[in-house]
């Protein structure tokens, strides 16, 4: 992953909400708790036989499979109609809990005109008659007096004119709820000027999804300071599962979206399909699923932060074998080097009133002013850029030369070091300049020695660094321990052949003091609701936009 995100990186500039300080509003996340219905729950206890035929082979995949139990639970989920139509709505579904939402907004800021949007990827309207959710949303609201005018299927906006147009009905406050999909709703949809809430009333495979939706609110242009995200949740569905799945997943992409050293192999979990185990795992109601999820999330970072540690210690101990050595023993040839120059400069001081005198081609020159102007000759007669050695000043030697980098001539005054002097067109002021460069060596020696003080404190610094171990390491091996332990408890490696249930549910009933397994739990449920966190993704972490 490291190599990967180099790679990645040569191509792409990475910024985040945060960085760039964007003004959006403030958004603050709800979470709607829904309790199921008796047919719902009977539903979701369905799903877990027909997981198994499908699991032992008796059923062909054409009739039944994974992906489709998947797909009928999020429906469950949703709202129980859409299984079978026939079924009675249910007074206290999350999609009659959206609805009772939208119509107190709608109520509280009817003199702003305040908008909200309502997303759903399922059930959307097909125009021939049968139950959806968006005709069932739009009828109540209807019923409890929501002008007809007032709500719109992005839908219905089937052209670039048509979507432009809704679009500015939104942003007006003339069309205050809009119902939509991701695909339809999400990236180009501006309509962010009056937005107070948004509704998610089921949840993507993508954290991608999200993002785009509760960007369409958490938006530069909005003009309230605050708005709304509310989460619709089924307890003892598919929902809760499927909410943690798609926050694990942003957490596995943060991890790589970043700035700090990304962990060294990741795996793909963008998979549209549960595993027979993680349902029957759901259907028993087992709490061992969600501390399962959590520990994923836990030992990644844990896993990362300990990658971090190690690069951070195996670049200190680079430094201590060869850099701190190195740089150490440089700072001190370097500050011999100024010692003896400087010994050369006072052996050799520059009176105010009487030039010391300056060799130049083997012509002694007295005066000043004359040397200046010999030094500014012999600027026009170099016959390359390449240094070239002129004669002595002070005990120095004296070269010439011309800096294509600086653009400029410099004048060059070596002995144990060299001293570069920018070259004027004033022939006394050159002079000046050479003096007052072979003057300060006091101040350099100080500068040099600070350095290799700076220097030395820096090595045992990273010496002490370097003998730390990772501190959390006893906490990431407990963590991995259990996790391991959960993932042969729940069957979680798909790897796994079929036979080897049948000998869990004998040990269960030969030994009642072993841990119980998960098939031996099927028949039981849970009354305990589950905590479900509303899915924040880097766009909207902490209520902000990122």
């Amino acid at each position: 992953m490291p190599e990967l995100m180099a790679m990645f990186k040569e191509a792409a500039d990475i910024k985040t909400s945060d960085q760039l300080n964007l003004p959006v509003p403030q958004a603050k996340f709800e979470t709607v708790v829904v309790k199921p219905s008796e047919i719902q729950q009977d539903m979701v206890q369905a799903l877990s036989e027909r997981a198994a035929e499908v699991h032992s082979g008796s059923v062909d995949p054409s009739v039944d499979n994974m992906l489709k139990i998947t797909s009928d639970g999020r429906k469950i989920g949703l709202d129980q109609r859409l299984m079978n139509s026939a079924l009675p709505d249910d007074p206290n579904s999350k999609l009659n809990a959206c609805v009772n939402n939208v119509l107190r907004i709608w109520n509280d800021t009817k003199e702003q005109k305040l908008t909200q949007l309502i997303f759903c990827d399922m059930s959307t309207p097909k125009g021939d008659g049968s139950f959806n959710v968006y005709d069932d949303i739009r009828s109540k609201l209807l019923t409890a007096g929501v002008p007809e005018q007032e709500i719109e299927f992005i839908h219905n906006a089937d052209t670039e004119n048509k979507k432009a147009e809704l679009f500015s009905k939104v942003r007006s406050g003339q069309v205050r709820v809009l119902l939509g999909s991701t695909a339809k709703m999400g990236a180009g949809t501006n309509v962010q000027t009056l937005l107070v809430a948004v509704h998610h009333l089921d949840v993507g495979w993508r954290p991608s999804d999200m993002t785009q939706r509760n960007g369409r609110i958490i938006r530069q242009g909005n003009q309230n300071k605050q708005v709304y995200v509310y989460n619709y949740v089924t307890e003892s569905t598919f929902d809760a599962y499927l909410y943690q799945t798609l926050e694990n997943k942003q957490k596995f992409i943060s991890q790589i979206m970043t700035s700090k050293s990304p962990m060294r192999s990741c795996d793909d979990i963008d998979e549209q399909a549960l595993s027979y185990a993680e349902i029957k795992a759901l259907c028993a109601g087992d709490p061992r699923i969600r501390e399962k999820m959590d520990l994923d999330v836990q030992v990644a970072k844990l896993k990362v932060l300990r990658g971090d540690f190690q690069n951070q210690k195996y670049r200190l101990e680079d430094k201590l074998l060869k850099t701190f050595p190195e740089e150490i023993q440089k700072q001190k040839t370097r500050i011999a080097a100024l010692q003896q120059d400087s010994q050369i400069a006072a052996a050799h001081p520059q009176d105010k009133e009487n030039f010391c005198g300056m060799t130049i081609k083997g012509m002694v020159y007295d005066d000043k002013k004359a040397a200046g102007e010999r030094l500014l000759l012999a600027r026009q007669e170099m016959p390359n850029a390449d240094m070239m050695l002129l004669g002595t000043y002070r005990g120095f030697e004296l070269n010439i030369r011309f800096d294509s980098f600086k653009n400029e001539h410099q004048a060059v005054l070596r002995a144990e070091l060299s001293y570069p002097v920018s070259l004027g067109d004033d022939a006394r002021g050159n002079i000046t300049r050479l003096d007052n460069a072979i003057d300060n060596f006091s101040d350099r020696i100080a500068d040099a020695e600070n350095a290799l003080q700076n220097l030395e404190q820096q090595k045992q610094a990273a010496e002490v660094e370097v003998a730390k171990s990772f501190a959390q390491e006893e906490e990431l091996a407990e963590k991995s321990a259990r996790l391991a332990e959960l993932n042969a408890l729940l069957n979680i490696d798909r790897d796994r052949s079929s036979s080897q249930d049948a000998p869990e549910e004998t040990e269960e009933t030969e030994t009642p003091a072993t841990r119980p397994s998960v098939l031996a739990a099927l028949g039981e449920k849970t009354n305990q609701p589950e905590p479900v966190k509303p899915f924040r993704s880097y766009y909207d972490k902490d209520g902000d936009a990122r």
